[in-house]
């Protein structure tokens, strides 16, 4: 957890996008706020921060997509930190729910998933794997599938997002979404893309 000073002009929701961490995951790092509407300046608010193992696991994911997409002289997809939050979620659902597959008995499928949380788009994959112990066994998997190398190798994308979670066996749930994103605007409870539609890609959970 870090610790953020309030400045004139802020909002909860401008902190939460400031620091790229959820607005209801701000909320409720904060208890002693009764009221999210109302904060001022000089005002200490606490930031959740992701475990740094699981960050790095995520990171490596990215690194190893974007090396397979220069071998085939695709541009490298670089990383949106709310799909990522969304991919947490889904790999946090895995566990919670105990199952494993594309479409969740929380929020749906992968692509309604992605709706309730604000983000459009207008074309989506989803890639699930579980087993490997390594991001790099994870991606060897993948590659090793036409299908999931394909998504992948799309050239449709350009934005990625990785999420992981670790059951209480110390197996890692690891949901990776990619996706094409355009301008946003976003509210206190959501954010929304420009008229246009966004094109996007998402790989799913997988349990290393």
């Amino acid at each position: 957890m870090e610790t953020y000073t309030v400045v004139p002009g802020d909002s909860m929701w401008k902190i939460a996008v400031k620091n790229q961490v959820g607005l209801s995951e701000l909320i409720a790092a904060n208890p002693r706020i009764t009221n999210p509407a109302l904060i001022f300046p000089g005002q200490i608010i606490n930031v959740p921060r992701i475990n740094t193992g699981i960050r790095a696991l995520e990171t490596e994911v990215i690194r190893l997509v974007n090396i397979e997409r220069a071998r085939a002289g695709l541009p490298a997809l670089i990383e949106n930190w709310e799909v990522s939050r969304v991919a947490r979620y889904k790999s946090q659902d895995f566990i919670n729910r105990n199952y494993f597959a594309h479409n969740s008995p929380t929020y749906g499928t992968p692509f309604e998933m992605l709706r309730a949380f604000g983000i459009l788009f207008s074309a989506a994959a989803e890639n699930i794997a579980r087993g490997q112990n390594s991001a790099t066994s994870v991606m060897n998997s993948w590659m090793g599938s036409a299908g999931h190398r394909a998504n992948i190798l799309s050239s449709l994308y350009n934005q990625i997002g990785v999420g992981v979670a670790r059951d209480s066996n110390r197996n890692f749930i690891l949901d990776t979404d990619v996706h094409k994103r355009l301008r946003k605007y976003g509210t206190a409870t959501q954010t929304r893309t420009g008229s246009r539609l966004i094109r996007s890609q998402v790989f799913y959970p997988i349990k290393l």
